[in-house]
């Protein structure tokens, strides 16, 4: 039985694969991940806000009681040449791909395209297989058009395209106006491969003390079915491999996103949820599932109920939203 898939460029013995998390912070995490089965990793974000708070602290150190003593500033570098918080981050790649035999994907978490260009960079150098970019950015204010929103997409992945030659991936959300239309252009911009769906954490409430507060919830299997739909819309429309994330706890899932299209399946919350083991439970449940339905390769299932391939393709647009909501008689 052939397992194998090929995900921007990279060829990957299964298409599952650990994705951000505090899992890989360090180099045991990483190889534990590793031992475990997992065919790639995707390291925790580098915020590009941390590094500019790291380094703006640095500066104000290097810089203080300068009004008395202004020359002691010469015997400092350039605040520019640090890379503060980087380091960190860059080392763990450098010791990852020397110690580690599968892909390591760097996952880059910034706002703007200064930001990006230059970790970007750094990553590669460090010798970064890929790099997914993370966008996670709310557009609060309301004096910003969509259009102007999506532009930003767009031009971040423009932008780090043009700096570095290892493939590199975006995650998105699905609060677009036209998923479809803007996946196409990313593709358009360059993006080796599209991950979807960017999971968003929102603050809640505390009625009691009237404080907001924040909390970690990990997905649940419930959560497949919108990034279910775009990847089965989307599959062999574009040019970028398709990477499926949120949801995953079983391999019912793995099997689903598969079948839908993507070209990997990523998981966090079921390896927080159990241990990095739980990867070869997912690829032993992938495989019992082929085995049972007769597939020799995961290349023959994948895509095989998305929208170019299923027998009825209207299930997936408005008629099935019709034949749902009438559908329904409570019991169920």
């Amino acid at each position: 039985m052939d397992l194998t898939t090929h995900y921007m460029g990279l060829e990957l013995t299964h298409p599952i694969v650990a994705s951000a998390s505090p899992l890989s912070k360090d180099i045991i995490g990483m190889q534990r991940l590793e031992n475990a089965g997992a065919a790639a990793i995707v390291m925790y974000s580098l915020f590009e806000e941390q590094i500019q708070q790291e380094a703006t602290a640095l500066e104000n150190l290097m810089t203080a009681g300068a009004d008395s003593f202004a020359e002691s500033l010469s015997y400092f570098p350039d605040p520019d040449q640090y890379h503060s918080g980087t380091d960190q981050y860059l080392e763990l790649i450098h010791r990852a791909r020397k110690q580690l035999h599968i892909p390591i994907i760097a996952s880059l978490n910034g706002i703007s395209n200064t930001g990006w260009v230059d970790h970007a960079r750094l990553m590669q150098d460090a010798g970064a297989h890929a790099i997914e970019l993370n966008v996670y950015y709310l557009p609060t204010d309301s004096s910003l058009s969509g259009q102007m929103m999506e532009q930003r997409y767009i031009d971040t992945v423009r932008a780090v395209k043009s700096v570095v030659r290892i493939p590199v991936a975006l995650k998105i959300s699905p609060y677009f106006s036209s998923v479809g239309h803007m996946a196409h252009q990313l593709d358009e911009a360059g993006a080796d491969a599209l991950v979807l769906f960017n999971r968003f954490y929102q603050p809640d409430f505390d009625i009691d003390r009237l404080m907001l507060q924040t909390d970690l919830q990990l997905s649940e299997a419930h959560e497949i079915r919108l990034p279910l739909l775009w990847l089965a819309v989307l599959h062999g429309r574009l040019n970028a491999s398709l990477g499926a994330t949120t949801g995953v706890q079983t391999a019912v899932e793995v099997v689903k996103y598969l079948l839908a299209g993507a070209d990997v399946v990523m998981t966090t919350s079921s390896l927080l949820r159990n241990d990095p083991e739980h990867l070869g439970v997912l690829r032993d449940g992938l495989v019992e599932w082929m085995r049972d339905k007769q597939y020799e390769s995961v290349s023959e299932m994948r895509g095989a109920m998305s929208q170019q391939r299923v027998a009825n393709p209207e299930l997936l647009d408005r008629a099935n939203y019709i034949r749902t909501i009438s559908g329904y008689d409570g019991n169920t």
